[in-house]
């Protein structure tokens, strides 16, 4: 981001719910965010947040579909993607056996991000991870 812009920057990008979708997000992800400290956690959340989303919910099923956000500000970037929904539950952070072959990606990403929050309506879930920069970020530019 350019370090005179004061407001956020958002882009946004939809996608088929194919598994070959995740590698176009990372990227999305990464073009966005060239230059930043941030763009190799940013890409892997991504990466991570769009594979759930095609495995665990309606966006994985014929004609689903998940969304992307990413907005950059001076100190942050937040990393959005929302799914079909299709899931009785949220998604939540559980606690995995370490030989366990799913369950860590949402785990990862907590590790990863400074902040994760879900939304969940009717229409879906949103899983927004944040993370804050030590200084101003690079990134593309404005």
């Amino acid at each position: 981001m350019h370090e005179y812009t004061s407001t956020a920057r958002v882009w946004g990008l939809s996608c088929p719910g194919f598994p070959e979708e995740v590698s176009r997000a990372r990227r999305w992800t990464r073009d966005i965010l060239r230059g930043s400290p941030l763009a190799e956690d940013a890409e892997l959340i991504v990466s991570e947040l769009s594979a759930n989303a095609i495995l665990h919910t309606a966006s994985g099923r014929e004609y689903g579909s998940f969304h992307l956000a990413v907005a950059v500000s001076a100190q942050v970037v937040a990393v959005s993607v929302t799914d079909d929904g299709g899931t009785a539950t949220a998604p939540k952070v559980e606690q995995q056996d370490q030989d366990a072959e799913h369950g860590r990606g949402l785990r990862m990403v907590s590790a990863i991000a400074h902040r994760v929050v879900v939304h969940d309506s009717d229409q879906g879930h949103t899983v927004t991870a944040e993370l804050y920069a030590d200084g101003p970020l690079g990134g593309h530019p404005c």
